[in-house]
């Protein structure tokens, strides 16, 4: 009976774990749970410490290469500005080389100036105490004349007045055209008044003067020359060229002023040169030395301008027959003076200095 009721006590099947042993086994699946997740975080430590091991070295790399970058634009930057600078320095050294060379030049012209003033105030002195002493003289002259002579004698004209107009006695007689002798004593008063044009020329410029009057500087060597012309040559003939067409049209220019006071608008000159170019520097010198303007300039004008000397013949003949006063004036281009110009009463030809060359 014991042995029955033994075995009909146990259990068929096992019994459930109690909360006991369930509990006893979760601190070692927590362990386990644990470790893996130390793994797992081990793990993403390491390939996050690679990544950023990766990030730092493309940020190095990228750093690295906009500082190149960088570097090589700042280079082109300072090249180009270095490049920029350079030239302006070059510019700045060219502007200052011919500033130094100007300043120079006008330092030169200044000690040239200034060194030779006192001498040519003294002698412009000196040429009006000689006009005065030989105005006075003249007049000592005329009086005794005057007083020694036993029948009246005849009312001597007045010096020309220097006007626009010109004084158009002296230069004829009755209907009669005179041909004015610069050089002989029937002239004198003409000749006192064409000395006292050159000397004003000279000595008192005028630079805003009326048409028709000399409006540039006019030197000694200018006024000597001319004097040659008018009271050796007698108003007849050729002098050396001043070196320069300029420097011939300002000698020109001079001559018709002087004798504009003279004939008034009876003096028509007539302008030789053998082609255009030559002409149109002659007329554009004359308009600046003049005063005058392209009107002046024509057929029946003040000036007229000619390519061959037998158009100018003709036509100094003409006016002659209309008692006009031609002057004749050839430019140093011109290797011969046509005979046929030598027979009027004024005539101004350049010749060329064999020994300095022109400037044509």
């Amino acid at each position: 009976m014991g042995t029955a009721t033994a075995e009909t006590r146990e259990p068929t099947d096992a019994p459930p774990p109690s909360d006991a042993e369930e509990n006893a086994e979760t601190p070692e699946a927590l362990v386990a749970a644990l470790e893996r997740q130390v793994a797992q975080l081990q793990h993403q430590k390491l390939a996050l410490q690679e990544e950023i091991t990766q990030l730092q070295a493309s940020r190095a790399d990228l750093m690295q290469g906009q500082l190149a970058d960088t570097q090589a634009a700042m280079g082109r930057l300072v090249k180009d500005a270095l490049s920029e600078l350079e030239q302006r320095k070059h510019h700045l050294q060219i502007s200052v080389e011919q500033l130094e060379r100007r300043q120079e030049r006008i330092r030169s012209e200044m000690r040239t100036t200034f060194a030779g003033v006192s001498q040519d105030l003294a002698i412009r002195v000196q040429g009006f105490k000689d006009y005065l002493s030989g105005s006075l003289q003249d007049l000592v002259n005329a009086v005794e004349q005057l007083e020694l002579t036993p029948e009246e004698p005849e009312p001597q004209r007045p010096p020309a007045k220097p006007t626009r107009g010109g004084d158009r006695r002296g230069d004829r007689r009755g209907d009669r055209l005179v041909m004015p002798k610069f050089a002989e004593g029937g002239f004198q008063d003409q000749a006192k008044h064409i000395r006292r044009m050159l000397d004003k020329y000279r000595t008192m410029p005028d630079y805003y003067g009326p048409a028709w009057q000399l409006r540039r500087t006019f030197e000694p060597v200018h006024a000597q020359r001319l004097s040659q012309w008018f009271f050796t040559q007698g108003g007849r003939g050729a002098i050396r060229t001043m070196g320069s067409r300029l420097q011939n049209i300002l000698v020109t220019s001079a001559a018709i002023s002087a004798l504009k006071t003279l004939y008034g608008d009876r003096l028509r000159t007539l302008l030789l040169a053998n082609t255009p170019e030559r002409l149109g520097e002659w007329r554009r010198g004359l308009q600046d030395c003049l005063g005058i303007s392209r009107i002046d300039f024509g057929p029946d004008r003040g000036v007229v301008l000619f390519e061959a000397p037998e158009a100018v013949a003709q036509k100094a003949d003409r006016l002659l027959k209309q008692k006009q006063m031609p002057l004749i004036v050839i430019d140093e281009t011109e290797n011969e003076v046509n005979l046929s110009l030598l027979q009027f009463p004024l005539w101004l030809a350049f010749a060329p200095d064999p020994e300095v060359p022109t400037v044509l």
